[in-house]
């Protein structure tokens, strides 16, 4: 009986501290209110009891309240504000630009009478054409309704009209013949003849032109039989003589192949004392230790009185072409 109180005691306490993680858990978050968002007057929020700025963070609002008096424009603002008088009339008031101008930099308005008055004597003479000298005599009105031609154009006279043809006159007329090898423009459409339209195909054509008769089947097998005669035949003397390869000429040797098999002797050698020294490497004291010996660099008393062997002076000598 007491270890079911205990159990159902224990039971109450897991439930009752799920609750209230639960409760915790289910609590809206808080604002965040650091030195970089908090801006504004700060007051106090009764609903979740912490500081809350007066302007929030992103939002289009002012962070300082306005002034009452920077709302209102200064009498000199006012005075900048007004706008500048206009000084054009009634009659150029509004007047587009380019009327009737045809594109011309500058308007086109009505003349003022005044300068509809006739032109002063002044004017009149500067406007007379500048005249003749007296020497000049006009020969003949230059592109007179000639339409910009070169030459002037004149009356033909009524003799010339009536004048008879002559045979100097019909030579120089006649045009140029093309010469022998000259053959004129084909025709691009090609004139079919009546009769080849109405001819008919002969016996000959008919036959030439009918479909080769082809059979469905069934076809041959692609492999046939070699008969019993062909498998037991032999080959003429001429034939053996001709299937014969030819052959290599005398001292041809065969290309070495680029892999050889290695002989079982050649794997089971072992390396002879002086190989084994030869391949030992030279051990050399790194540059940390030799940059404090000074005799790091001299070259040995056997190698000062070596001599170089009759091979190897041969071998040095260049070769003489």
């Amino acid at each position: 009986m007491a270890a079911d109180v205990g159990v159902r005691g224990e039971f109450e306490r897991i439930r009752q501290s799920g609750r209230e993680r639960l409760m915790e858990l289910s609590r809206p978050k808080d604002i965040k209110i650091g030195y970089f968002t908090n801006v504004g007057q700060v007051l106090w929020n009764s609903t979740s009891n912490i500081l809350c700025p007066n302007v929030m963070w992103g939002t289009q609002e002012m962070l300082w309240p306005l002034n009452p008096n920077i709302q209102k424009a200064s009498e000199r603002v006012e005075q900048l504000a007004t706008p500048k008088k206009d000084f054009s009339t009634v009659d150029s008031k509004g007047r587009p630009l380019f009327l009737y101008s045809c594109g011309r930099p500058s308007q086109i308005w009505d003349a003022p009478p005044r300068t509809q008055q006739e032109a002063s004597q002044r004017v009149q003479l500067l406007a007379n054409p500048k005249a003749f000298h007296s020497g000049y005599k006009e020969d003949r009105s230059q592109f007179f309704y000639s339409c910009g031609r070169n030459s002037p154009i004149w009356t033909v006279t009524q003799g010339a009209k009536s004048a008879g043809e002559r045979p100097r006159t019909n030579q120089l007329a006649t045009h140029r013949n093309p010469v022998r090898e000259f053959q004129p423009a084909r025709q691009i459409e090609t004139i079919i003849p009546g009769p080849a339209l109405s001819a008919s195909a002969s016996e000959r054509l008919q036959t030439l032109a009918t479909p080769k008769n082809r059979s469905e089947g069934p076809f041959r097998d692609p492999k046939w039989p070699v008969t019993p005669a062909a498998k037991n035949a032999s080959a003429k003397a001429r034939s053996q003589e001709l299937a014969r390869p030819k052959g290599t000429t005398d001292g041809y040797m065969l290309p070495k192949d680029e892999m050889w098999p290695i002989s079982k002797a050649a794997k089971r050698a072992t390396a002879s004392g002086r190989v084994g020294e030869l391949s030992k490497p030279v051990v050399r004291a790194s540059m940390d230790h030799v940059q404090f010996n000074p005799d790091a660099f001299v070259v040995k008393e056997t190698a000062l009185k070596g001599v170089i062997p009759k091979r190897v002076f041969d071998l040095a000598n260049p070769s003489s072409r």
